[in-house]
């Protein structure tokens, strides 16, 4: 995909007062935001917990149309009102095409995303057939996610993830990294909130890493995430002695 066929090519925080964004105005990264542009068909914000990668996930997931909770844009169900205010305040900067297909996917709410689709079975019968087949709640966490991405994630389409690889295995982590490639080949935008240094390695991906610092694009060898793991891998026993050595 070129730049002008990205579904979403920035994200833009409109003027506002700290009151306006709630309790997301505390965070650095978002009190930073001024316009985020997209270059990449894979775009990864990565950071320590609590710095503000999922909540502007979900924010430009709810400005696009999504459902808070996740799922496609067809959802409309709501199990708790949780989602911040910030989304109001977006301006996203979209392309000339629309997407065809979409989905938010999140690891927090995924079980009632899949409550939501075998009620919706109930009402179309079928629906399940774009899923894999069966219920959501018949697999596992992980099969149920790597399901997901290989059957109901057709092309074409713009698909937010906030940390998929919650439920999945190292092996499983790089099938879903097949299959982000095989969809970008399909014409498709991820915008994924992760820890995994696995995903992150997606080829030609955009990497920004979110901190007190704000929002900056960052090489993947570069991210605290490929540093730690590389460290660890190359020397576990090193690791493993200077870290219980300043816990005990």
């Amino acid at each position: 995909m070129l730049f002008d066929d990205l579904y979403i090519r920035a994200v833009r925080l409109k003027p506002h007062t700290d009151g306006d964004l709630g309790y997301t105005a505390a965070i650095p990264a978002i009190r930073c935001l001024k316009r985020l542009e997209l270059k990449s068909p894979v775009t990864f914000f990565v950071g320590e917990n609590g710095s503000g990668k999922s909540t502007l996930l979900e924010a430009i997931a709810v400005a696009f149309g999504f459902n808070p909770e996740g799922g496609t844009q067809n959802f409309h169900f709501s199990t708790s009102e949780t989602h911040s205010p910030l989304y109001r305040f977006l301006t996203l900067e979209k392309g000339i095409h629309r997407p065809k297909d979409g989905f938010f996917l999140r690891a927090e709410s995924f079980y009632n995303v899949a409550s939501e689709v075998d009620r919706l079975e109930e009402v179309d019968m079928g629906l399940l057939r774009s899923y894999g087949g069966k219920s959501l709640h018949s697999q596992s966490h992980g099969e149920s996610f790597l399901s997901l991405s290989l059957n109901r994630f057709g092309g074409n389409g713009l698909y937010l993830l906030d940390e998929p690889e919650a439920a999945l295995s190292p092996q499983n982590q790089l099938a879903l990294l097949s299959r982000i490639h095989q969809l970008v080949g399909l014409k498709s935008q991820f915008i994924i909130a992760t820890h995994s240094p696995i995903l992150m390695a997606c080829p030609n991906a955009e990497i920004y890493s979110i901190s007190d610092d704000g929002i900056v694009p960052t090489e993947y060898e570069q991210t605290e995430h490929y540093q730690l793991t590389k460290a660890f891998l190359e020397n576990p026993q090193r690791m493993l002695r200077y870290l219980l050595d300043e816990t005990d």
